[in-house]
């Protein structure tokens, strides 16, 4: 049985390969400094750990009258899991996990964090210029026969091409880090990876077939929605409101440093976030800077709710109840919303 004690137990450095630290008390309140603690559950190297290291870096927490008390997990089911549990009152998911969530139930709020997702990669010499010269190659596919971008492949590639990818093309499913070695050693003719792993093949030689951003414009939605975002436990949320929109600020400010704001701030920002990159030279470093600012969010909350909408009911008529789960509408009020008062 999968007690709360089994959960929490989950969630330290022998289930999950995360160290374990100590954690702040559950409710946020004055730490002994004077801002009130957020406990936030990061992705090890993960892109979130890039924002809040050049965020604290640029003191951008306190100035905006929040504390952070980071934690790290090896995957991002290790963080779901301590989430649930109540270790940390934040982490960072993807969309359609939030709004399966909420509709399950579980009282949450989202505050978006990147737009960037990913791309079918090939060789810059590959003779693929199309999805329809993708049947009978081999095609490696990240986050397994539910994710998202694969089921937008499919429905482009049966619209487009009359093409059933899944049955014409050879298509394996695998860890990301596994298909990215597989498609660098020729194993592979194609893979369709997030967008991280994307930027590190660029400098190797490699171009997007097609990327995700496309096939979202394919299916009617002109802007792409953040599919990537914070996600607050709702109660925590409803009772330190100005802890979030504080926190919203923060992430905010950290952007528009990351994103060239101001030459000194900008430079001092990559600094603290190049250590948590695993960069190994200039080239991949500038493939994931330029990915990581491409992804920052540039639409109004309204009008990222709108295009998320859109986006959700199109992902629930592709991959039904056992892709978004009971809801065949995004949430309402998943979305974090500061002006309405509360979230």
């Amino acid at each position: 049985m999968l007690t709360r004690r089994r959960m929490l137990a989950l969630t330290t450095g022998v289930l999950s390969g995360a160290a374990a630290l100590p954690m702040p008390p559950a409710a946020a309140g004055p730490s002994a400094s004077g801002p009130p603690v957020l406990r936030l559950g990061l992705l090890q190297f993960g892109t979130g750990a890039w924002e809040i290291a050049a965020m604290t870096a640029l003191g951008l927490d306190a100035a905006h009258g929040v504390s952070l008390a980071p934690q790290r997990f090896a995957t991002n089911d290790a963080g779901r899991i301590a989430f649930q549990a109540g270790a940390v009152d934040a982490i960072l998911s993807d969309l359609l996990w939030a709004a399966r969530v909420k509709a399950e139930g579980r009282d949450l709020v989202y505050l978006p964090f990147s737009s960037a997702e990913g791309a079918v990669m090939v060789r810059s010499d590959s003779p693929l210029r199309t999805v329809a010269d993708l049947a009978g190659k081999r095609l490696g596919v990240a986050g397994g026969a539910l994710d998202k971008s694969w089921l937008m492949l499919k429905a482009h590639a049966q619209a487009q091409a009359g093409l059933d990818l899944q049955s014409a093309a050879r298509p394996v499913f695998a860890a990301p880090p596994l298909l990215a070695a597989e498609l660098e050693q020729g194993n592979l003719d194609a893979a369709l990876l997030y967008w991280t792993f994307c930027a590190r093949l660029a400098p190797k030689g490699f171009r997007p077939l097609i990327s995700v951003e496309e096939l979202v414009r394919g299916f009617g939605v002109p802007r792409e929605p953040t599919l990537v975002g914070y996600v607050f436990d709702g109660a925590f949320a409803r009772a330190n409101p100005a802890v979030v929109a504080a926190f919203a600020r923060a992430s905010r400010a950290t952007k528009a440093a990351l994103a060239g704001d101001d030459p000194a701030r900008t430079e001092a920002a990559w600094a603290a976030a190049r250590r948590e990159m695993q960069a190994p030279d200039e080239a991949t470093f500038a493939a994931l800077k330029a990915g990581f600012i491409a992804g920052v969010p540039r639409l109004s909350l309204a009008e990222d709710e709108a295009a998320a909408a859109q986006l959700y009911a199109v992902l629930a008529k592709l991959g039904g109840e056992r892709l978004v789960g009971p809801a065949a509408a995004l949430p309402p009020g998943l979305f974090f919303a500061p002006e309405r008062g509360a979230p």
